[in-house]
């Protein structure tokens, strides 16, 4: 699997990649609104496993896929979209030193159109915790709007936690910005 976008090769993960996903998904930073990590190592090698299941699920409906950058071909990242009949969630995830620079707003837009064309989504959704303001924005910038504050729903990390759900509608969907 292999998508583009102007900066971005987006593509399946491969076992070589362990230490760049290390690397993200073992940062205090990056995990703070996650429901897992900061990751050991043996989370980690856990889902590069999970990462090999869904690329030999056929028909494939899960799909978590490196975030790769053009210029020096540095993973960045993860992306994911998980379909379920005709919707999908929608997750990212960015090392911390890539953060703010728009990549994971062109990795969420790539996935989107991917969604809509490809697999024949017609709604995509994604949540965050309420103080991942990073998360929302991006959400935002795709064009996703917030259908609501989800309250105590999960609980991680020792205690419950709010999450804010938005989505977007294939009708909504502008692929070309």
């Amino acid at each position: 699997m292999r998508l583009e976008s102007p900066r971005l090769t987006i593509r399946d993960f491969r076992e070589e990649d362990f230490a760049s996903i290390h690397a993200y998904a073992s940062d205090p930073r990056v995990t703070e609104y996650t429901m897992w990590g900061p990751n050991t190592e043996e989370d980690t090698w856990k889902y590069v496993g999970e990462i090999r299941r869904m690329i030999e699920q056929s028909p494939r409906d899960s799909y978590e896929l490196a975030i790769v950058l053009k210029d020096g071909g540095s993973l960045i990242g993860g992306v994911g979209l998980h379909r379920s009949n005709t919707n999908a969630e929608l997750g990212y995830c960015l090392n911390y030193s890539y953060w703010r620079q728009g990549y994971a707003t062109e990795a969420a837009r790539v996935m989107c159109r991917f969604g809509f064309e490809e697999l024949g989504v017609n709604r995509i959704y994604a949540t965050c915790r309420p103080g991942n303001v990073g998360s929302a924005s991006v959400m935002r910038h795709i064009g996703m709007k917030q259908e609501g504050h989800l309250r105590q729903h999960l609980w991680f990390k020792g205690r419950y936690h709010d999450s804010y759900l938005f989505s977007i509608l294939k009708e909504e969907f502008d692929g070309r910005k």
